[in-house]
């Protein structure tokens, strides 16, 4: 298994560590305006580091590049340094069945390919579109999995829940006077619904291993926040089990499946002496540590 292309698309920008409101507040304020990326880029950041400190993976694997380093001492300790002139931005290319991808979070084994990837969409309003959203979705999921059966891809959705009022446009509004969800995002819920939960190679090109649907309150109180209520916690759309899901397909086609490659696909275990994990900011998840 091999990638089209080890180059990055450089953006002159710099991953950083964020946490997951600094990167979702970006997002719904949009200052950069609707041309630009940079509102949706602090979010690849954000699972790019996490993927990290919570998942065990190499800085070096990762595209965008995490601002972390890896020192390996005695004993087989790993330490985690923060390095932030080591982040970097970008994108990975990677050879689909049917055509090249551009993949906003991307990570590469040496000498297998591409064994994560989550592809990042953001929608600030225009909601009708979203039926466009879901066909890019299962087209681009279907393109890699011809290619990479054994790849675990993640569709991660961020949208800014917009509430119902004066200077609002009905196509813009996502959350209704009363709080209930508008039945436009309560179909895209339920339709992306079926396109999660993949769990092994055989299953259907067009389902992703695991899928998040994020809804982002643009107003204060609490700006840059998960709306609380939608989706719901048992949602298989919930933030809560994304990642979980990931790591879980992972370690099970790329560890257990394969025990003579563990050397080089094993989630790292970070030492807890390690400097990053001592300035920790206040992140949503917990460093792969020890214990």
């Amino acid at each position: 298994m091999t990638e089209f292309s080890n180059e990055e698309i450089d953006d002159q920008g710099r991953c950083e560590w964020l946490t997951l409101t600094d990167a979702l507040k970006a997002f719904v304020l949009n200052e950069a305006g609707h041309q630009s990326q940079r509102h949706i880029r602090p979010l690849h950041y954000y699972i790019a580091s996490r993927l990290v400190v919570e998942g065990g993976f190499h800085p070096s694997e990762i595209t965008p590049h995490p601002p972390f380093k890896v020192i390996e001492r005695s004993g087989g300790r790993k330490i985690l340094e923060y390095d932030p002139e080591s982040g970097s931005s970008g994108e990975r290319i990677v050879l689909g069945g049917l055509k090249t991808k551009k993949i906003d979070v991307v990570v590469s084994k040496p000498h297998i390919g591409p064994v994560i990837a989550v592809s990042m969409k953001g929608s600030l309003g225009a909601f009708r579109n979203l039926t466009n959203r879901m066909e890019e979705a299962i087209g681009d999921c279907t393109n890699l999995h011809i290619s990479y059966p054994v790849l675990v891809y993640g569709f991660f959705h961020v949208i800014r829940a917009t509430v119902a009022g004066v200077d609002v446009k009905p196509n813009d509004v996502c959350v209704l006077p009363d709080g209930t969800i508008t039945d436009a995002i309560l179909r895209y819920h339920d339709i992306l619904t079926r396109l999660e939960g993949r769990k092994d190679l055989r299953e259907e090109t067009t389902k992703y291993e695991a899928v998040c649907l994020a809804l982002v309150k643009p107003d204060d109180p609490g700006s840059g926040t998960l709306l609380p209520n939608f989706p719901p916690r048992e949602s298989p759309l919930a933030l809560s089990g994304f990642f979980e899901k990931m790591y879980r397909s992972y370690d099970l086609r790329f560890v257990f499946a394969a025990p003579t490659l563990s050397t080089s696909t094993s989630r790292m275990v970070w030492d807890e002496s390690s400097p990053a994990l001592s300035n920790l900011p206040a992140v949503d998840y917990i460093p792969r540590t020890e214990g």
